[in-house]
């Protein structure tokens, strides 16, 4: 989660500017914003199992 969280805002902060575009920005800033939280539960279920 968190190397998903971390790649994400350095693709943000990194890319160039020849390629920036607001609906770009848009889908970064959704994607760090949104899948890491979404993530948590499945993957904490999974380490839960194999804890069991």
């Amino acid at each position: 989660v968190v190397s998903l969280f971390v790649s994400t805002i350095l693709f943000a902060h990194l890319k160039p500017l020849s390629i920036s575009s607001p609906s770009l920005d848009l889908a970064l800033s959704v994607l760090y914003s949104g899948v890491p939280p979404a993530l948590n539960p499945l993957i904490y279920s999974l380490r839960n199992q194999e804890l069991k």
